[in-house]
């Protein structure tokens, strides 16, 4: 591994424990030249995957590129990150599930816009904006109306009367 601070490749492991979700390790190294002291993870990767975006480009699935878009949806909303890194981690078993190799952009924008709606409708709004492209002002009315919707369903559930 090499080290973020000086480059060297002489460094060492110092601690290794799972993460909180253990979803990967997560590794203490110290760096023997400059005595840095870094952390890295590493996770199990069942297969290589590859976007393919709308234009027919294909580049490699970036699991870091996925993180930084949600906090970018997320940012100064209350939400532990924690609950972030599962999501991140769910959806990425989920790609890797599919059985291919080439998966859609869309595909991943459907499972962050479902995952989002689960976590913070704030951010499943800001995501949906960039995502679907929001051009003007009905846009934004038109996905709130749905998700007031989904709140209207949720309020027609026959509810029990305390006894």
């Amino acid at each position: 591994m090499r080290c973020p601070y000086c480059g060297s490749t002489n460094t060492q492991v110092k601690d290794s424990r799972p993460s909180e979700d253990h979803t990967a390790i997560r590794r203490r190294r110290v760096c023997s030249d400059c005595s840095g002291r870094f952390t890295t993870f590493e996770r199990v990767q069942l297969r290589e995957l590859t976007v393919v975006k709308k234009t027919g480009r294909r580049v490699p699935f970036d699991r870091d590129k996925l993180m930084r878009s949600l906090q970018i949806a997320l940012r100064k909303r209350s939400v532990e990150p924690e609950r972030v890194e599962r999501m991140v981690s769910g959806i990425v078993r989920r790609l890797e599930n599919m059985g291919e190799g080439d998966i859609k952009s869309e595909t991943i924008g459907r499972l962050v816009m479902e995952g989002l709606k689960g976590l913070d409708d704030v951010a499943y709004v800001r995501f949906a904006s960039v995502y679907k492209n929001f051009r003007e002002a009905r846009d934004f009315e038109e996905l709130l109306g749905e998700l007031a919707g989904d709140e209207d369903e949720d309020d027609a559930l026959p509810k029990r009367d305390a006894d």
